[in-house]
């Protein structure tokens, strides 16, 4: 319920009002079923915008602090994420990915959309990284589609390191919808899990205009950090970190 009076009343009308999102090709979006909405991840204020464009509730895995810390402030933290339908998940140790995974298989079962942003993390320079495997996994262990997504322009509303830029219409585009069934049976096949990847990578770049990274994000920030600071000796792959709700990666075991 605390959803829907976000989205409809508390929430909702303001950003509708101050920042007139637009939005394109939601029809592709299933009407009822399940379907995963893979999107590109410019901004944390994405999976604000994106679910606003659509009739339909979509459900982001969240970190887990976002609902287990302390004083009032993680109290109301925990109410408002928990009550906007959000699933906490526990980033820590191998199992993260797994829990991922099976928090987003439970989603999906109840016939909702789960939304996802397969590069792991925010972009920290506007452009598209190399998507993480977990996606396409997640596509074939459940069978049901992929909607490609591209947000636009929350990037000059919250820019990477500030809470608020300026104000401009972002925009919402959602692709056609992708159909994986041909690959049944082969979700522990690495090649094929990253070809599915790359494939659903290529139409979000198609629908974004972005420019293609074929890094993982995590190792251009770290790339990036180094060469700015190179005393600070970074080591090979980065730590990583996962901007908001729906970033936590699913990588392929």
């Amino acid at each position: 319920m605390f959803y829907w009076l976000l989205k409809w009343v508390l929430v909702g009308p303001l950003l509708k009002l101050v920042f007139r999102p637009q939005t394109e090709g939601a029809t592709h979006v299933p009407a009822t079923g399940p379907a995963i909405l893979a999107s590109n991840h410019l901004s944390y204020a994405d999976w604000l915008f994106m679910p606003l464009t659509l009739p339909r509730r979509v459900t982001f895995v969240a970190k887990a602090e976002y609902f287990t810390s302390p004083g009032l402030k993680g109290w109301f933290q925990k109410k408002f994420f928990s009550g906007a339908g959000q699933v906490p998940i526990d980033r820590s140790g191998a199992s993260a990915a797994e829990g991922a995974l099976a928090a987003a298989k439970r989603i999906l079962a109840r016939g909702e959309l789960f939304g996802i942003y397969p590069e792991g993390t925010r972009s920290h320079d506007g452009r598209l990284y190399r998507g993480r495997t977990g996606v396409a996994r997640l596509a074939l262990e459940t069978g049901v589609p992929v909607v490609p997504v591209a947000v636009l322009g929350t990037d000059v509303v919250a820019p990477p390191g500030k809470k608020f830029g300026a104000v401009v219409r972002p925009v919402v585009r959602f692709g056609e919808p992708l159909d994986f069934s041909r690959y049944e049976g082969l979700e522990n096949d690495r090649f094929i899990l990253r070809s599915i990847t790359d494939e659903i990578m290529y139409e979000i770049m198609r629908l974004s205009g972005q420019e293609y990274v074929d890094v993982y994000s995590t190792r251009a920030k770290a790339l990036d950090k180094e060469a700015r600071t190179p005393a600070a000796g970074v080591s090979e792959g980065g730590a990583g970190d996962v901007g908001g709700p729906g970033s936590a990666e699913l990588k392929a075991s």
